[in-house]
């Protein structure tokens, strides 16, 4: 559960940069308190799509009780196969006060959720924090999970140190040229590097309680892409040579088009199960063998009717 003093010294700290933003690898520099807007488009008030006690992320996330979810609206990264467009590229959601944000987190915690799950916090941290800080004053205690898509400023994740029990980044594609085209951000793949890496050292490996729920640590979430357009071996071996091999990951075979992906071959089809055989195998090459298999039982009947080619 995040530390009541590491949350006020780490709003105080990040709040002063909505000012001349810097809160993310764009550091656009614009006043949102202002109200002036940068590339996530976002105020500085809060804005959310919705929040559920949600079943569908890892199993070590969920539990008995579901994965308190908050979908924050809009994201930092330009993604163009975004499997939640809606929320990331067109921003729907409303614009809420810092006291609802507070009475979302305490909401979920009396349905019993397992922690607070924080899905593309980023460019909202400040308001996120403001609410922690209200419902830690109340006796609230959930662990905390950031759920981003790992496109993160290490000194803005250093003062969230204290803040956030559970990290869960993507680690979306290796390469800058693939990055700049699929994401909107050539510097990606050094950012998720570094930012991974930050991570690791903060939380360490993963902590299950006596019930399989985690508690603290973290896990590294990677969507293979077709024709191994995400450069799934090399992101594989760099968790293992320089976080650990010991390290969660998520490896995910669901890629399907959303968004502008039906524009852009090979992205306009879904991943084969040749594909998916081969990303497996790089993670045994690389000596990563702590992986998720939450969603693995559904995949295989998604990947068994989308095998033509495979």
């Amino acid at each position: 559960m995040p530390d009541l003093e590491r949350v006020q010294r780490a709003r105080e700290i990040l709040e002063g940069q909505l000012e001349e933003c810097r809160l993310c690898p764009w550091e656009c520099g614009v006043n949102r308190k202002a109200g002036e807007r940068g590339r996530c488009g976002l105020p500085a008030a809060p804005v959310v799509s919705g929040y559920e006690p949600h079943f569908g992320e890892e199993a070590c996330l969920v539990g008995e009780r579901g994965s308190g979810a908050v979908f924050f609206t809009g994201c930092n990264l330009f993604c163009v196969f975004c499997q939640t467009w809606e929320i990331s590229r067109e921003r729907r959601g409303k614009e809420i006060s810092v006291e609802e944000l507070a009475q979302i987190f305490l909401k979920l915690a009396e349905e019993g959720c397992e922690n607070l799950n924080l899905v593309t916090p980023t460019p909202q941290i400040p308001a996120i924090l403001a609410a922690l800080e209200e419902v830690l004053q109340r006796g609230w205690r959930l662990p905390v999970v950031y759920n981003s898509g790992g496109y993160e400023r290490v000194e803005v994740l250093q003062a969230l140190e204290g803040v956030v029990d559970i990290y869960l980044p993507d680690f979306k594609v290796w390469e800058p040229e693939v990055a700049e085209r699929l994401l909107g951000a050539r510097d990606y793949p050094q950012q998720a590097r570094e930012g991974v890496k930050e991570m690791w050292r903060q939380v360490d490996g993963l902590e299950l309680d006596e019930r399989g729920v985690a508690r603290r640590g973290l896990i590294v979430r990677h969507l293979v892409l077709p024709e191994n357009l995400a450069g799934t071996g090399k992101i594989l071996h760099f968790l293992a040579r320089e976080v650990s091999p010991a390290v969660r990951v998520n490896l995910m075979g669901h890629y399907h088009p959303e968004g502008r992906a039906y524009e852009m071959p090979p992205l306009d089809r879904p991943l084969r199960r040749a594909e998916w055989r081969i990303a497996l195998s790089e993670a045994q090459k690389a000596g990563i063998f702590n992986l998720d298999r939450t969603h693995w039982p559904l995949l295989d009947l998604i990947l068994l009717d989308n095998s033509a080619g495979g």
